[in-house]
């Protein structure tokens, strides 16, 4: 598939909507969506738009990781680190957009598909919305520097919760931990979050982008300092005990005990 099937624009005046469109695979994250996503944030510091809406196409915002086998060809450890750092530069380059983002998210937005919301401005939720941090029932720590932005969202204790339990929770409780800045029925998820970017469009735009990138660059200031070696860390799990049973059971249906070990 191509970019421009895999994201798909849409422009109402000064607000422009992105749609991840792989909805026959609950819009899973592989390495061409990912790098099209990258690609077109990038691409957004010369575009005219003063807000970006950011939504999933079908049932789901985003499932995460695609899980399915690509190519089975293993790369050398030095190309597989650059590989592994994929999601960070994504989310990077998400956070780093000069326009006002919003994630308008609903059904499942599970591991990656979860970092995405956290690296925009805002997060508006359906109320049927699911989000979680898997990674770790697969033996794997979360990546992609995105700790932080879970971190500043909920705080320590939450955020430990989360990414340590990996559990899946509801709307509400997302909403409560402030995670998601609002949850609207279902129904209308994109009238709010249209009302909203319609309400940052009209604002100054040059006195907002800069407020957006002070606030980031401030509460950001040590993410590169502190997780740049999450992709390695990823690495050193791939390789171990806990993921090798890990994966097995997520396969065969069953839970894996630790207790013990």
């Amino acid at each position: 598939m191509t970019a421009e099937s895999l994201l798909v624009t849409e422009r109402d005046g000064d607000i422009l909507t992105m749609v991840l469109n792989r909805p026959q695979s609950m819009n899973a994250l592989n390495t061409e969506l990912m790098s099209a996503i990258e690609s077109w944030a990038r691409s957004m510091i010369n575009d005219p738009a003063r807000v970006v809406i950011i939504r999933g196409a079908g049932k789901h915002f985003c499932a995460g990781a695609d899980l399915k086998p690509g190519d089975r060809t293993k790369p050398s450890l030095v190309q597989g680190r650059r590989d592994a750092q994929l999601g960070g530069r994504m989310l990077r380059a998400l956070a780093e957009i000069p326009q006002v983002t919003i994630a308008a998210v609903h059904g499942a937005a599970l591991g990656g598909g979860l970092c995405i919301p956290t690296a925009c401005d805002f997060r508006i939720a359906a109320d049927d919305a699911l989000g979680g941090y898997p990674e770790v029932n697969l033996g794997m720590n979360l990546m992609w520097h995105s700790v932080g932005y879970c971190l500043r969202l909920v705080g320590p204790a939450k955020a430990k919760r989360m990414i340590m339990l990996g559990e899946r929770l509801d709307a509400e409780t997302l909403e409560n931990w402030g995670l998601w800045d609002e949850v609207v029925p279902r129904a209308d998820l994109e009238q709010r979050s249209l009302a909203l970017a319609q309400s940052y469009a009209a604002q100054p735009p040059i006195a907002v982008q800069m407020i957006k990138e002070t606030i980031n660059q401030g509460s950001g200031a040590l993410d590169r300092a502190i997780l740049h070696m999450d992709a390695d860390q990823n690495l050193l799990t791939a390789g171990s005990q806990d993921r090798q049973r890990a994966i097995a059971a997520f396969l065969s249906g069953d839970r894996v005990d630790y207790i013990g070990d």
